[in-house]
């Protein structure tokens, strides 16, 4: 039997991963299935549209260890089952809060969710420090009779899960669509001429806001052999103070001797030269 690689987004909170597919089993982006795992059965939404298992083998390396099965679509049965998981998780986190209180641990519970099997349940928690939440784990083992694991995260997943609106207002891009979060700098904004206050440049995580980095190569291509502000060049007779630059425009504002600022086009970056003071 032919099998197809379906891109699999497990749960709400949980990664997306690839598992092998029957190609008898007619996959769309967006549908709920029920796929095997290490213990037990979980559920996920399919991500993107299957590909045939020799085309997505094209060019990779082989895996270290075989892919999970998808099992079948979510039937209406499964989806009563998901649901009735999502209504419980309210019980989750206040019985787990009231045993982090009573532990007296240095923790802040974000979310949790059940497995599809309700084999297993996952706390999602973020903290300053190391916690030992051995006997937590303990406690909540007895009172749910399932496997607990907690998993601490960072800022940046805990605005992921939680959700919200960016100072663009759209939903925040982490929570949409973003599956990896990538490393974003200070020189990223410098780049674009942005304002490096951090009210402005920073996320609801507190961090660089990640949509610094969608633009960042291309105004690194336009940035290239255009003067700074503070240079002192002559354009066409004209010698003054470069004040701001505008990469799009290729466009600088100059600041003249007799107070006047003018803005021209920058067009022979290569030869013009800067104006000795």
């Amino acid at each position: 039997m032919n099998n197809n690689i379906a891109a699999v987004k497990l749960r709400e909170i949980g990664k997306t991963e690839n598992f092998l597919a029957s190609s008898n089993l007619k996959l769309v982006t967006g549908d709920c299935v029920i796929v095997e795992r290490e213990r037990g059965s979980e559920y996920g939404i399919v991500a993107s549209e299957p590909v045939a298992l020799l085309e997505a083998a094209e060019g990779q390396p082989q895996a270290a260890q075989p892919l999970f099965r998808v099992i079948r679509k979510a039937t209406p049965g499964d989806l009563h089952q998901i649901e009735r998981n999502k209504n419980k998780i309210k019980e989750l986190t206040d019985t787990c809060d009231k045993k982090i209180q009573e532990h007296n641990l240095s923790m802040k519970l974000i979310d949790a969710e059940y497995s599809f099997d309700r084999s297993k349940i996952t706390f999602y928690f973020t903290s300053d420090a190391r916690v030992d939440f051995r006997n937590l784990v303990k406690d909540l083992a007895a009172i749910f009779k399932a496997r607990i694991e907690l998993k601490q995260i960072g800022v940046r997943d805990e605005a992921k899960l939680l959700g919200g609106f960016g100072p663009c207002g759209h939903g925040l891009c982490c929570a949409k669509f973003l599956k990896d979060f990538k490393p974003v700098t200070i020189k990223m904004a410098k780049e674009q001429n942005l304002s490096l206050n951090p009210t402005k440049i920073s996320g609801l995580c507190g961090r660089l806001m990640c949509c610094l980095s969608y633009e960042y190569d291309v105004y690194k291509e336009l940035m290239a052999g255009m003067p700074h502000p503070g240079d002192k060049i002559k354009m066409k007779d004209v010698s003054g103070t470069v004040v701001s630059i505008n990469a799009i425009k290729r466009t600088v504002v100059l600041h003249l001797e007799d107070g006047r600022q003018i803005e021209m086009e920058y067009k022979e970056k290569s030869k013009e030269k800067k104006a000795k003071e």
